[in-house]
């Protein structure tokens, strides 16, 4: 019963600081606003026209799968770099040399925008889900290497030692100290590649004409429908929302327990 408590509590404060979000929100809508005021319907529509335009896009339920068929582009592609990218950022990280070697691949990689990956992979590969997914994954595996590899290069080594002089085994030493250490950088790093991967997506999908909110956000653009591509952009922008706190930010929470100890309302007694 206790750990349903605990458990229920966590959900109330994270359902809770919902507020906040809202009121970031809520400002971004008040700016928002004010541009349409400056400029005008043609070039900025309002929020209330930009969500009239979108409830006919939620009530067709092909635009779902549209939607759905984006976000899981953009997830397998964010995954895919995550794994690739954490494993090469660990062993990165416990080697300097390879460290050395690898900073010059990944500021090539940053360096490349990834429309020019785009370019490349539909040559190479077509115009397919495909295109999309690598093209998500390659735009956003130097982020979370950089993560990794910062984040076990910063491990405190006082506690690996001292782990190592009472006889805890490499294995035990890797999940339980430095894995646990390097996730202060590692999660903010994945949060920042889930929205690259998510761009990147998008603009895949626009210029290879492979379906999703990008294809409809080229025909916006034919169309000239500032209010349809702003509608497409909320809705690009709500699923990634609805992936980072629905499964991002409680997974966060569940592998970072510590940081609720180090809060007033948090100091178990």
């Amino acid at each position: 019963m206790s750990q349903i408590a605990v458990r229920a509590g966590k959900t109330g404060r994270f359902l809770w600081s919902a507020w906040a979000g809202l009121a970031g929100l809520s400002l971004f809508a008040a700016c928002w606003q004010l541009g349409h005021e400056a400029y005008g319907s043609f070039i900025l529509p309002s929020p209330a026209e930009t969500l009239v335009s979108m409830r006919p896009l939620l009530t067709d339920p092909a635009n779902g799968w549209l939607i759905a068929a984006t976000a899981s582009r953009a997830s397998a592609g964010f995954s895919a770099a995550a794994a690739i990218g954490t494993v090469a950022g660990v062993i990165a990280g416990y080697h300097p040399a390879v460290m050395r070697i690898a900073r010059p691949q990944i500021t090539l990689m940053l360096g490349v925008p990834p429309i020019a990956w785009i370019v490349l992979l539909m040559i190479w590969f077509g115009n397919g889900a495909g295109t999309v997914t690598a093209t998500a994954a390659i735009a956003c595996l130097p982020i979370v290497f950089v993560g990794a590899a910062e984040g076990i290069a910063g491990r405190d080594r006082g506690l690996d030692d001292m782990a190592r002089a009472a006889g805890v085994d490499p294995l035990t030493r890797l999940v339980r100290i430095a894995l646990r250490q390097m996730l202060h950088s590692l999660f903010p790093a994945l949060v920042m590649a889930l929205g690259t991967a998510f761009k990147a997506a998008v603009m895949a999908e626009l210029l290879a004409n492979a379906g999703g909110i990008g294809e409809e956000l080229a025909v916006a653009r034919a169309n000239l429908d500032v209010a349809a591509a702003l509608a497409w952009i909320l809705l690009s922008v709500s699923a990634l929302i609805a992936v980072e706190y629905g499964i991002m930010q409680p997974l966060r929470s569940e592998f970072e327990g510590w940081r609720e100890a180090a809060r007033a309302w948090g100091i178990k007694r």
